[in-house]
Parts: C-alpha cells; sequence; structure tokens
C-alpha cells in the first residue's frame, strides 16, 4: 500500500512538472514571438522611412532636371526668338532698299523712254534726208543705189586683184633672191618633221612569249598584274590575239627596253606580282643606266675624244636607245665623227675638235627633258651649258641652218651628217608609206581645178604639175606652186623637201602645103 502511495504521488508529481515544464515553455515562446513581431516592426518602419526618403530625393532630381531642360528650351527660344528680330529687321532694310532701287529703275526707264522717243524721232528724220540726198544722186548721175554698188564692188575688185599680183610679185622677187637661205630653212623644218608611219614603227617592241598561257599571268587577276608593269615602267602593254606575242608601246626607247627586259626576267623566274613587278622594274632600269654610262664612256674612249661632261657621257650612251628613220642614232654620230676627222684632217683643221662637234651634233635628239625647241638648237644649248668650246657649240646649232655659221667646223658637221644619212641603206622607210605618200602628193595637186596630170618623182622630193594653157595663165600657176607647196607644209609629213613645179605650156601648129 505504502508503494502504491508512493508510486501515486511519483506520477501525480511527475504530471505536475510536466504541465510546470510545459507552461513554462509556453510563456517562453510567447515572449519569443513577440521579441521577432518587435523586430518585423521596426525594420518595416526603418524600410517605410528608407523608402519614402529615396523617393523624395528621385522626385527632387527630376524636378530639377525637368527645370534645367525648361532653361535650356527657355534659352534656345529665346536665341531663336532674337535671330527672328534681326532677320526681320534686315528684311525690312533689304525691303527698303529694293523699293529705293526700283523707283530709281523706274525714274531712269522713264528717262530712257524718252531719250528713246527723240532718238526715232531723230532717225525718222535722218532717213528721210538720206532717201531725199539718195533720189538726188540718182536723179543726177541717172544709176540706181544697187547699180552703183555693183559698179563700186567691181572697182575695188579689180584694184584689189592688181594690188594682190603686184604684192605677190614683190614677194616672189625677194624669195627667189634669197632662196638658198628660204629652201635651207625648209628642209631644217622639214626634217625635224617626224612621219607618221616612221613614228608608228620606231613606237612599238614585239616580245615572244613561249606560249600564250603565259598572258594570263602577265594579266593577272583583274588586270593588277599589267596596271602595276605599265605604272612602273610608263609603258603601255597591249595583250591581245596575235599568237606568243605581246606588244610594248611607247615613244621612250629607254622605258620600251626597261619593259622588255623586266618582263622577260618575270617571265624567266615565273614569280609574277606587284611587288615582285616593282622591285624587277627597278633593278632593271638601275641596270639601263649602267649600260648607258658605260656605253657612252666606251664611245668616247673608242673615237679618242676626253674630258667630256658626265652628263654629255650619259646622253651620248643614250642614243643607243633611239634611231631616226631606222637609223640608229648612235651608229650615226660615230660614224659622223670619223667623217668629220677625216674631212678635216684633208683640209688642215684640227681633226679631234672635228670629231667632237660631229659625235656631238645630235644630243638635242635625247635630253632628259623634251622642250619646244629645234634639237640643233637645244644640242647648242646644252653644249654650252656643259663648257664645250664656242666653235663646237656653233657648229651642233648650225648644222642645219638655224644660226649663223662662224667657224670651219659647222659646214664640216653639216655635210658629214647630210653623208651619213643619206649613203646607201643608211635609211629605211616602209614600202606601203612610200607609196602611199607619193599618192598623196599626186592626189593632193589633182584637187585643185586647172590641172591635168601630176608626177610623183626623185622619190617625192619633187611634184611636177602640168595645168591646162587656156583654164589657167601664167600669175596663176604661181599662186597654184605656192598654194600647193603650202598644203603639203600643213597637211602633210614626209623627209626633207619637196620642190613643186607648175608647167603650163601652148602650142600652136600649122602645116605648110
Amino acid at each position: 500500500m505504502p508503494y502504491i502511495i508512493y508510486i501515486a504521488i511519483a506520477l501525480v508529481a511527475a504530471a505536475v512538472g510536466a504541465l510546470v515544464m510545459r507552461m513554462v515553455q509556453k510563456s517562453m515562446a510567447g515572449s519569443q514571438a513577440k521579441l521577432i513581431l518587435d523586430n518585423a516592426q521596426r525594420e518595416a518602419e526603418d524600410l517605410r522611412k528608407s523608402k519614402a526618403l529615396e523617393g523624395r530625393e528621385e522626385a527632387l532630381r527630376i524636378t530639377t532636371e525637368a527645370e534645367k531642360q525648361a532653361n535650356q528650351r527657355l534659352s534656345k527660344v529665346q536665341s531663336v526668338e532674337a535671330k527672328l528680330k534681326n532677320r526681320e529687321l534686315q528684311l525690312n532694310q533689304q525691303q527698303s532698299e529694293n523699293q529705293r532701287t526700283h523707283n530709281e529703275l523706274e525714274q531712269t526707264r522713264a528717262n530712257l523712254e524718252a531719250q528713246f522717243a527723240v532718238v526715232e524721232k531723230k532717225k525718222a528724220e535722218v532717213e528721210k534726208l538720206q532717201r531725199t540726198a539718195q533720189d538726188t544722186l540718182e536723179h543726177i548721175s541717172g544709176m540706181s543705189s544697187e547699180e552703183a554698188k555693183e559698179k563700186l564692188i567691181e572697182s575695188l575688185k579689180d584694184e584689189a586683184k592688181t594690188a594682190a599680183a603686184s604684192y605677190v610679185n614683190e614677194i616672189m622677187d625677194e624669195a627667189k633672191m634669197t632662196a638658198n637661205k628660204e629652201a635651207k630653212r625648209i628642209v631644217v623644218q622639214s626634217i625635224q618633221r617626224v612621219a607618221t608611219e616612221t613614228a608608228i614603227e620606231n613606237s612599238v617592241t614585239v616580245f615572244h612569249i613561249d606560249s600564250d598561257e603565259i598572258k594570263g599571268r602577265i594579266i593577272g587577276r583583274e588586270g593588277r598584274n599589267i596596271r602595276a608593269l605599265e605604272a612602273a615602267t610608263g609603258i603601255e602593254i597591249i595583250v591581245d590575239d596575235t599568237p606568243e606575242a605581246i606588244v610594248l608601246s611607247g615613244f621612250d626607247p629607254v622605258r620600251r627596253e626597261i619593259a622588255r627586259l623586266a618582263l622577260h626576267q618575270l617571265v624567266a623566274d615565273g614569280r609574277i606580282h606587284p611587288a615582285r613587278i616593282e622591285e624587277v622594274v627597278a633593278k632593271v632600269r638601275k641596270q639601263i643606266e649602267e649600260e648607258i654610262i658605260e656605253t657612252g664612256k666606251r664611245t668616247a674612249i673608242d673615237l679618242g675624244i676626253h674630258g667630256l661632261h658626265p652628263d654629255l657621257i650619259r646622253m651620248v650612251g643614250k642614243m643607243k636607245y633611239r634611231s631616226s628613220y631606222g637609223q640608229n642614232l648612235l651608229q650615226h654620230s660615230r660614224e659622223t665623227a670619223n667623217l668629220c676627222a677625216i674631212m678635216a684632217s684633208e683640209l688642215g683643221l684640227n681633226p679631234k675638235k672635228a670629231r667632237r662637234a660631229g659625235l656631238l651634233h645630235d644630243i638635242g635628239k635625247v635630253p632628259d627633258e623634251e622642250p619646244e625647241l629645234p634639237h640643233a638648237l637645244l644640242g647648242m644649248k646644252l653644249a654650252e651649258k656643259y663648257k664645250e668650246k664656242p666653235e663646237i657649240c656653233n657648229a651642233i646649232g648650225a648644222h642645219h641652218d638655224e644660226i649663223e655659221q662662224t667657224s670651219l667646223l659647222a659646214p664640216i658637221v653639216q655635210v658629214c651628217d647630210a653623208i651619213s644619212g643619206a649613203r646607201p641603206g643608211a635609211r629605211r622607210e616602209i614600202v606601203e608609206a612610200y607609196i602611199k605618200r607619193l599618192n598623196d602628193l599626186e592626189q593632193l595637186a589633182m584637187s585643185y581645178p586647172g590641172v591635168i596630170k601630176t608626177y610623183a618623182i626623185q622619190a617625192g622630193r619633187e611634184l611636177r604639175v602640168i595645168v591646162g594653157a587656156e583654164k589657167i595663165d601664167d600669175a596663176e600657176t604661181e599662186k597654184l606652186s605656192a598654194e600647193i607647196a603650202k598644203r603639203i607644209q600643213d597637211e602633210m609629213t614626209y623627209p626633207g623637201q619637196v620642190k613643186i613645179t607648175v608647167i603650163r605650156e601652148t602650142r600652136s601648129v600649122s602645116f605648110a602645103k
């Protein structure tokens, strides 16, 4: 029994303890929840205050920005308004100025109209007086105004013809007195003119290739290789359907030679592109320049000429790449120099000076620049520039009679130059061009009225023109020959000079029976 009581008491104590524990735990949970709620409320209040502060700051920033933009727009509006006011003021001033100008123009127009009316009135009076005077003159002379005008024109024509014929005769007489000098001048002008056919022949070089496949590599993608080669050499490269050939076209023979050698190296090497092209062209140009100088030095040494200026030696070397009617200029100059030395020795003159003048007589054909001067005068100026002796300079400048010959070397150089150019086989001319030139000469003369027949003789150096005696008189034959000569000189290209001979004859035949 006591044990049961003890157990019951223990059980009751345990239950009371558990109840007390639950009550304590419940009390502690309530206080913790309150604490959490208080913290949450405080945090919410802080967050609300922070957000409210941020909102006020954002509102303040937006308000400030809006005021700033409004001020800027206001300033722009005020600036535009000021400009409009200034423009309006200018327009008002311009309008007032235009109005004043308009008033002045109206006043001027009124004055001009009044003056025009006065002029018209005076004009009518003058015309009336002129008609009266004309009627009086016609009545006195017994001819109308048209008849008097025709008679006056006829008389003026006769006087003009007489004066012109007299003037022409005077000119021809004077020309005959100075015929030799005038003929030499014409020859010089003719020699310096280059025939078109010869220019074409001497302005191209043909580059031969093994196969047409190389043409595509030379042209390159979108033509970049051929454009680079043309830009580097200054030569036009023509790639057409001609089998295994490319044409290099240009008037400078040195550039053509540079292009030919550069193209040969590029094709042999196989690497063809713009950078390689520029490199090869520069290398070949340097080689050609060295070869030119070496050729000039070797020529001077071969001829025994010493003390030439380096620039003159270079010009002598450039003659190797220049030709005239197929005759190499360097070979021609060497030949002329040797002829001059021989002739000077025969005449008892200094052969060294003669040889020097003969070698340099055509240096005006190979200058670095191309001034508008005949090659003889240009060569003389170059010789003077490089301190050559006066008699040598004169011989160079006078070998085409463009200046007066002041030394005995001048006629020697002139004669030897003609001998070298005129010897058999020295110069050549295309047969087709030669025949065409003769036909053109004859057709040109046949285009004149009264011409019956024409003959080009002496290899085109003389043109015989036969005219009808009943169609052209003796005075007109002189005029015809002068006109034909002028047309040939203006319209045709030819070497040397052309002599025009107009022939008019009258034959009277009778028979004695």
